[in-house]
């Protein structure tokens, strides 16, 4: 048995807050955690395809904006295989 009756088994210390932190702040996570769907939609995949597009179609833009005022940017990525099946 164990000497701290907080802590038998299966119970876990609960971290509390300290009543004068003297100045230090609680760590904060940056970001959300990312959590896939249990289930996805047809909706869900139109809306992932759609948003491919607009991004691809924003890169080709930024890059030949740059390119005109004289820098050298351009789309490390080549085209997706759906631009090429439609040239075909």
């Amino acid at each position: 048995m164990t000497q701290k009756n907080s802590l038998f088994k299966g119970q876990q210390k609960r971290k509390t807050v300290p009543p004068n932190r003297h100045g230090k702040t609680p760590h904060i996570r940056k970001g959300k955690r990312f959590v896939k769907p249990l289930n996805v939609t047809e909706e869900m995949g139109a809306d992932r395809e759609l948003s491919k597009f607009i991004n691809n179609c924003n890169e080709i833009k930024a890059a030949t904006a740059a390119n005109k005022e004289g820098g050298q940017l351009s789309i490390v990525k080549p085209p997706t295989e759906t631009a090429s099946a439609a040239k075909k």
